[in-house]
């Protein structure tokens, strides 16, 4: 398993069985053509290891962003994720002035229906071998 205690790069976790989320870890990686963001699903080990090492409720099923020992959850995870992607992607951060209250608002009823509207897998993905190694295991 991954020493938790000496990542050097931003994580995102996901949840790892949902369509959508898997379509927009999928999406980031094509963006994030530095490949300085790590990945791990939710529900995967080191996603386990990290929920509680920085102390986030069990109950988060939502997009997760760790970046320099800080935890960002929910539109302002996706947001600091998309001001590590390449241009023109990079410039949805500039989301982040908008009210946190409507970023929310809108963030959450997204979240709410995810599996309805996009559906769910039954287990969590497996990373391709071309992006394996910016998964964390």
């Amino acid at each position: 398993m991954v020493d938790i205690d000496n990542l050097r790069n931003p994580v995102v976790l996901f949840d790892g069985v949902c369509n959508y989320c898997n379509t927009m870890v999928n999406f980031a990686i094509k963006w994030n053509r530095k490949k300085n963001l790590r990945f791990a699903p939710l529900q995967s080990e080191v996603g386990i290891a990290l929920k509680e090492k920085y102390h986030i409720a069990p109950t988060v099923d939502s997009v997760v962003f760790i970046e320099q020992g800080k935890v960002y959850i929910h539109s302002s995870a996706a947001l600091r994720i998309c001001r590590h992607l390449s241009f023109p992607v990079k410039v949805l951060y500039f989301f982040i002035l908008v009210p946190r209250f409507i970023r929310e608002g809108i963030y959450k009823w997204v979240a709410r229906n995810r599996y309805k509207w996009f559906g769910k897998k039954e287990s969590c993905m497996i990373p391709t071998s071309d992006v394996r190694a910016l998964f964390l295991n």
